[in-house]
This record gives structure tokens, C-alpha cells and sequence, in this order.
């Protein structure tokens, strides 16, 4: 097809782009990419390229810009310019969008529209002519829908294209259409039907199940199913009929659990596919038959998960250790029944070999690895293992699965032997058994662990609470604090190992008093960190040594250095004279350091109560306007400035309006933690808070607010409380996984046995159940977090039934 430039770039022009936007602003610059994407230099088309992918297609999200861009895409690919590329970027629109509401049906066809009979007979070379038919912008339509009616629009092209003599181009129109969804199944199907009937190549006929699989579920069931077997199928084609055949919801079969197995390693066999949802096969098959929640997908998952983990192919387990740390997250009952088989990999990989094999997903099976933020089960194996690329591989560790097993915590026992033996070697491997046996068996780490702390980074972090303090540290071990106390005696000014020292002294408290003398003399070069420390660890012989160091360092450290060591002599001693001094010092000058060293002065003077009364009149003149556009920062200080108001006068007339303007602020999807904390302190508030009652009944609305706002309404006014409906909100918001520590702790301050039979079997099935309720965290927390989730659930429902056995009556 002839491509008219100049009419491209006047039709371009004739729209007013800088009106529309995308992920940066105003759209203004895009005619100037498309313009290049079309144009003959490759190297501004590149350019172009990247730039579309940054701006009209951020991140897998779609905007205005992106669905009046599309028939432009479209015209530069229908002339058989860089017509791969351009139907990804079109597809990949597609997939970001949304179909239309049934309710809102297809629309008026537009002219052109490849919703109608006509448009899918039309030639390819014919497919986006023109200007866009119609704007985007029908009544209530958001941008998702406009870029899935965008795409169906152009239809016509992505067909035609099936027939391309370029199997790059067949392809990526195979793909793209899959993701036109309802809006374009009608007219899609039939013709990747058709051309999945006459297509000879391995990854385009992969591409052309999958998008089959995705608009025709029920249709494609017995195409997925014959492609599973051996005779006349690619292995291309075997593994995209498995991802089939789990997502339509086909039973597992042991004829798909063998064609499985025979395939492994499975990413091979897709790293040409342009389907990066489903581009880490074993851990799609995985995440998608555990979350069917039934007993036999749960036990075809873990067989299949065995099997590849005992494979002879490092690059096998080195996938199948990355989908057994997923299935852990997900699933309860995974540690146990996969310990076994990832003892067998890391026996496999051996203590010290250099293995090629790998491709970096090893290393993040280390509790210290990346990845993580999102739910359980909907990372990719990209973002959970890039962290450390092969640094497994290098050490031994080839599939990972020495430093998995440290994430199965005490289910790990089976495999403490032999990490034990490889923890007593030498080198990288030695330092990852050891991070791993300090989970499964701290007491037997312990010793290990002091006989060669320096060369132990990896187990160091681990035994000091992980990479952000949020796992258990190990416990005290006097050989262990001999070597601690060596290397505090030994830390050069500004270490980062003092965090991790602090955090392991401070949870073994007095048992660490022996160390005093060397946090003494720290105690200078680490007046933030240490006063906190020194008074957890102290015994009441050494409290008078410990408090005249920290009045020595109160008199004599610069004023932001001070207050640690203020705050713990006023808690050591009762002694508020150099609190006080210090708070009336910050607040006069601003609180010197913004609005989080406002919140933290507020927070101390709160402590001292009634003491603090001279702190009364700069607390209030530190308060934000109540009509001012806060941001969370102050909006935190100020809720810190009416806990302490609060406490120390004991009146909450000023207290209340402030935390009002804060829970009735409109922007509350960007307020959780905020909200919470303003929850919090109009809890603290009693009876007194009760002028707070309809702003706290407005965040019920939310799941993630549901728990701090039943608290605060209990707190305040009880009797306004409607406790089956709030139970049943708290059990909504704790099985979607928002908030589920703090639902359950709120269904336990109501009280379990005031619970409705059916909220009671609700709860005790939160404790029972296999999936996981906890479903965010860093890597390596979410499987602890919900053991004490699960521990809290079964003691109080427990505790409930105990206390009807012995009731009267």
C-alpha cells in the first residue's frame, strides 16, 4: 500500500492532541512520534517507538491519547511499515483495555468499524484509513473501553495480517487480537480459526491457540486438548495448549501432568512468544491451579512441582524452585509437601560446582532478594529474581533451592542436616545454607553463625530480622553475643552492620546487658540508633552508668542527635527536665527538619502527659490551617498534634475538628496509613470522639479502612455500632486479603462469641483453609505473616469455644 506522508502527517495535525492526555501530560508530543515511526529513519523510528511504549502504553495502562492513536498505528502498519512492532503496540493498547459494559452495548458503528460484517471483508490494505471515525469520549466511557473499541475498530487489519507472508507479522496479529476480548470475539474467532487450520509455524500457531483460548474458552477446549499430546505437536504448540487448558479451567489430567514434565524446562519453549503474561510456563500452570482452591489441582500442582524439582536439568529446577517459592506463598500446605523435593534439588545442585545453567531466578529464592510488593502469585519471575543473577549459579546454588528452603521456616526441618553440613564449608554457598538454616533450626545456627560472623553476610542480615527487620531474629546464643560484641568493639564510624547489631541486641534485651560497656562507647558516633538499644538491653545494676552517658550526650550532641537520648534517659529515669527542654527548643524553631520531626516532637510530648502542659500554646501554632491543601506528611504531624493536645490537656475539643479535616479529606486513595492513624487517635479519644462518628462510618466504604474505623467507632460510640454488619466487613475485607491482620484483630475486640454462627464459620474457615489469607509482602515475609495470622485466627476462635464449654447453661 502507498502511504500518502503527507496526508498522514495533515490528518495528524487536524486533531487536537495537546488536548488529549497520556502518562506524562499532554499528548502534544505524539504526532511527532507517530510522524517518526512512519518516517525512513530507523533510528528515530526506535526512538519513536520507546517513546509511545513510555507514554501511551505506561506500564501495561492506556489513556485518551492512546485510543485516538491507534488509527494512526494502524495506517503505518497497514502500509507495511515496521508492521510487527505496530501491531504489538496496537495489541498491546488492546490488552490494557476494557470491553464495554454489556449494558452499554457496542455502540453506534462507526464508519469503518470493524465490528461490522462489511469491515471484516474488507482488505487489509484498506484497514485504517482515514481519520478516526468518531472521538472516544461516549458519555461515561473510560479510556480502557475507548482503547478496546479503538483496536476492535481495526480489526479488519489484525485479520488480514494472519495471512502475512512475514511469520513475525502473523504472529503479532495473532496475539494482538486475542486481545480485542468480547468486543471483537464475534469476528476474531472464525478467522483465527481459519488460519490455525492452514498455519505451519511452531510459535505462530502457539500464538493463535492462546488468543483462541482467550476469546473462545469453551470453544477451544478440545483444540487445547488434542494439542497436549506428543504425536504431530511442536513442543511450542504442547506447552501453549497446557497454559490452554489450565486457563480455560480443563481438570488436570495425568496426560497433562507427563506432557508437562517431558517438556521441562518449559521457558525455553516460549521465550519467542509474544504472551508475557504466561512467559514463566511452570509458574503460570502453578499460581493458576492453586488458586482454583480443590483438593486435586492442589495435589497435581505439587506433584508436578516435585517432579520438576527432582529433574536431572538444572535449568528445570532452576524454574521449578521459583514456582515452588510461589506455591509456598500461596498455598499453607506447600512447605510441608515440597520439602522433600527442594532438599533433593539443592542435594542435586552440589555444595561448590560452577553451574551455566540458571538465569538468575535462583538467587531470588534468598530471604534477602528482591521482589515482592504485590500480590502473592502475580509477579513475574523477572521482578522476583533479578536480584543477585547468578550469584546462585556461582555458588552452588544453582536452582536456588539451598536458600529456598530457608523460606519454608520450621516445615524446613527434613533439610537441616544437610544444611547444616553445608553451612560448616567455606565461601558463598556456605553463607546461603547457613541464611537458610537460620529459619529452619536458629538454635543450631546460632553457634555456626558466631564462629564466622564476617564471612557470613547473607546469614548475618537473616539472623538480625532480614532485609527490612521484619523476620524473627535469632534467638540469644552467649557465643553468639561474645562475636557480636567483638564486632561492635571493632565497627568503624557510619557501619551498616550497627542496624542489624542494634536490632539483634534489641530483642534479646537483658540477656544482652554484657554488651553495654561496648554500646557505651559507640554511643557517640550512633546517638540515633543506640539509646533505644542500651535501654532494652541494661540491667538495673547498669541503669546509672547508661543514664549519665545519654546526660552526657544530651548535653553535649548537636540538637538533632539529642532526642533518642532525651526520650530514654525520661524513660529510664522519669527525668522529663531535658525532654521537655529539647521539645520547647524544636518547636520553637519549626521543629528544625520539616513535618516528620514535627510528628516525632508531637509524638514525645504526648508521652510526657500533663508534663508537657508548656508545650500547649506551640503545639497549636503548629497546626496546619484547618482549610489548607495538606499533604500526608502534615496531615500526620497533625494528628501527632492532637494525640498530644489530647493527652496533655485532657480535652478533646481541639483534638476532634483536626482529625475530622483529616478523615474527611476526599483524596482517601492515597491516604491509607493516614487514615489509619487518624482512626487510631480518634480511638484514643473515647466517648469524647464521638462528634467523629460520620466521618469514621464514610471509610466502612473502604476494605483497607474497614478495620481501623469499626475500632474507632467502638471506641467512641458504641452504640452506634451495628456489629453483624461490621463483622461481616471486617471478614469481606480479611478474605479480599485487604488489611487481614488488623479485620481479625478487630473481629476479636468485638468479641467472637458475639459473632453470627455464619460469621464464626467464616472466621474458623480464614484459619482452616489452604489459600493463604495474607497475599502482600517483600519476598520472604508473606508465608510468616500468615502462620501468625492463622495462629491468631485458631486461638480465638479456640479461646471462643473453650469459654461456651464452661459457661453456665
Amino acid at each position: 500500500m502507498d502511504f500518502d506522508h503527507a496526508l498522514f502527517r495533515a490528518d495528524l495535525d487536524a486533531l487536537p492532541w495537546a488536548s488529549y492526555g497520556h502518562a506524562y501530560g499532554s499528548a502534544e508530543d505524539v504526532p511527532g512520534c507517530l510522524r517518526a515511526l512512519a518516517g525512513d529513519d530507523d533510528a528515530a523510528a526506535d526512538e519513536a517507538q520507546g517513546e509511545l511504549y513510555g507514554s501511551i502504553l505506561h506500564q501495561g495502562s492506556v489513556y485518551e491519547a492512546s485510543a485516538q492513536a491507534v488509527p494512526f498505528l494502524a495506517r503505518i502498519a497497514a502500509a507495511d511499515i515496521r508492521t510487527a512492532d505496530v501491531l504489538l503496540l496496537i495489541g498491546g493498547i488492546a490488552e490494557g483495555g476494557e470491553d464495554p459494559s454489556p449494558e452499554a452495548g457496542d455502540g453506534p458503528p462507526a464508519e469503518g468499524d470493524g465490528s461490522s460484517a462489511e469491515a471484516g471483508d474488507r482488505p487489509a490494505a484498506e484497514a485504517g484509513d482515514g481519520l478516526p471515525a468518531r472521538e472516544s469520549d461516549e458519555a461515561g466511557e473510560s479510556d480502557e473501553v475507548a482503547c478496546r473499541r479503538a483496536v476492535v475498530a481495526q480489526l479488519p487489519l489484525l485479520l488480514g495480517a494472519l495471512d502475512h507472508q512475514d511469520r513475525a507479522v502473523r504472529q503479532a496479529a495473532a496475539w494482538a487480537a486475542g486481545w480485542t476480548g468480547a468486543a471483537g470475539a464475534a469476528a476474531a474467532v472464525p478467522a483465527l480459526r481459519d488460519r490455525a487450520a492452514v498455519e505451519t509455524d511452531p510459535l505462530v500457531r502457539a500464538e493463535l491457540l492462546s488468543a483462541l483460548a482467550q476469546l473462545d474458552p469453551e470453544g477451544t477446549a478440545r483444540a487445547a486438548t488434542e494439542a497436549i499430546g506428543p504425536d504431530g505437536s511442536p513442543p511450542e504448540l504442547r506447552i501453549a495448549a497446557l497454559l490452554a487448558s489450565a486457563d480455560i479451567g480443563l481438570p488436570w489430567t495425568p496426560a497433562h501432568h507427563e506432557a508437562a514434565l517431558a517438556l521441562l524446562p518449559l521457558d525455553r519453549l516460549v521465550a519467542d512468544r509474544f504472551d508475557h503474561v504466561r512467559n514463566e510456563p511452570l509458574h503460570h500452570l502453578t499460581v493458576t491451579l492453586l488458586l482454583r482452591d480443590t483438593d486435586p489441582d492442589r495435589e497435581a500442582v505439587f506433584a508436578l512441582l516435585d517432579g520438576a524439582l527432582r529433574h536431572p536439568d538444572p535449568e528445570a529446577r532452576t524454574e521449578a524452585v521459583w514456582a515452588a517459592l510461589t506455591a509456598c506463598e500461596l498455598s499453607r500446605g506447600a512447605p510441608a509437601r515440597l520439602v522433600g523435593a527442594l532438599t533433593a534439588a539443592a542435594e542435586a545442585d552440589g555444595g561448590g560446582a560452577v553451574a551455566a545453567a540458571g538465569d538468575g531466578r535462583a538467587a531470588a529464592s534468598g530471604a534477602s532478594a528482591g521482589g515482592g510488593g504485590g500480590p502473592a502469585g502475580s509477579g513475574s519471575g523477572s521482578d522476583g529474581g533479578a536480584a543477585g543473577s547468578g550469584a546462585g549459579a556461582a555458588s552452588g546454588d544453582v536452582s536456588g533451592a539451598l536458600s529456598a528452603l530457608g523460606r519454608l521456616g520450621a516445615y524446613g526441618e527434613p533439610a537441616a542436616d544437610l544444611l547444616a553440613a553445608r553451612a560448616a564449608g567455606e565461601g558463598d554457598v556456605a553463607d546461603r545454607a547457613l541464611e537458610a538454616l537460620v529459619t529452619v533450626d536458629p538454635v543450631r545456627a546460632a553457634p555456626l553463625l558466631a564462629q564466622d560472623l564476617e564471612n557470613r553476610p547473607r546469614a548475618f542480615a537473616a539472623a538480625c530480622g532480614g532485609p527490612v527487620g521484619s523476620l524473627p531474629t535469632l534467638p540469644y546464643d552467649p557465643a553468639l553475643l561474645a562475636t557480636v560484641r567483638w564486632r561492635l568493639g571493632a565497627m568503624e564510624p557510619g557501619s551498616m552492620a550497627l542496624p542489624r547489631l542494634a536490632a539483634l541486641l534489641l530483642s534479646w534485651g537483658p540477656d544482652a546487658g554484657p554488651a553495654v560497656p561496648e554500646l557505651l562507647a559507640a554511643l557517640p558516633a550512633y546517638p540515633r540508633q543506640l539509646p533505644k538499644v542500651l535501654a532494652a538491653v541494661c540491667r538495673p545494676e547498669q541503669r546509672g552508668e547508661v543514664a549519665e552517658a545519654l546526660r552526657s550526650l544530651a548535653r553535649t550532641a548537636p540538637a538533632d542527635d539529642r532526642m533518642e537520648a532525651v526520650r530514654v534517659l525520661h524513660q529510664l529515669t522519669g527525668d522529663h527536665g531535658p525532654l521537655l527542654s529539647l521539645l520547647a527548643e524544636r518547636l520553637a524553631a519549626g521543629a528544625g527538619g520539616g513535618d516528620s520531626a514535627l510528628r516525632e516532637t508531637a509524638t514525645a510530648a504526648a508521652a510526657l502527659g500533663p508534663a508537657a502542659a508548656p508545650l500547649v500554646p506551640a503545639l497549636r501554632a503548629a497546626l496546619n490551617a484547618p482549610d489548607a491543601d495538606r499533604n500526608n506528611p502534615q496531615m500526620d504531624a497533625d494528628i501527632a498534634i492532637a494525640v498530644a493536645l489530647h493527652r496533655i490537656t485532657g480535652e478533646a475539643a481541639e483534638a476532634v475538628p483536626v482529625l475530622a479535616g483529616v478523615l474527611g479529606d476526599s483524596d482517601g486513595l492515597w491516604r491509607r496509613w493516614t487514615f489509619v492513624r487518624a482512626a487510631e487517635a480518634a480511638a484514643g479519644l473515647g466517648p469524647a470522639g464521638r462528634p467523629l462518628v460520620p466521618v469514621l462510618k464514610a471509610l466502612l466504604t473502604d476494605p483497607e479502612q474497614v478495620p481501623s474505623a469499626v475500632l474507632a467507632l467502638l471506641a467512641v460510640a458504641p452504640d452506634v455500632l451495628d456489629t453483624d454488619r461490621s463483622a461481616g466487613l471486617l471478614l469481606d475485607a480479611a478474605e479480599a486479603g485487604a488489611a487481614p491482620a488488623e479485620a481479625v484483630e478487630a473481629l476479636v475486640a468485638l468479641g467472637v462469641d458475639t459473632l453470627s454462627d455464619e460469621h464464626r464459620a467464616r472466621l474458623t474457615e480464614l484459619g482452616e483453609r489452604d489459600l493463604r489469607v495474607v497475599r502482600f509482602g517483600l519476598s520472604g515475609t508473606i508465608e510468616a505473616a500468615d502462620d501468625r495470622l492463622r495462629a491468631r485466627i485458631r486461638t480465638a476462635v479456640v479461646g471462643r469455644a473453650r469459654t461456651a464449654v464452661v459457661s453456665p447453661g
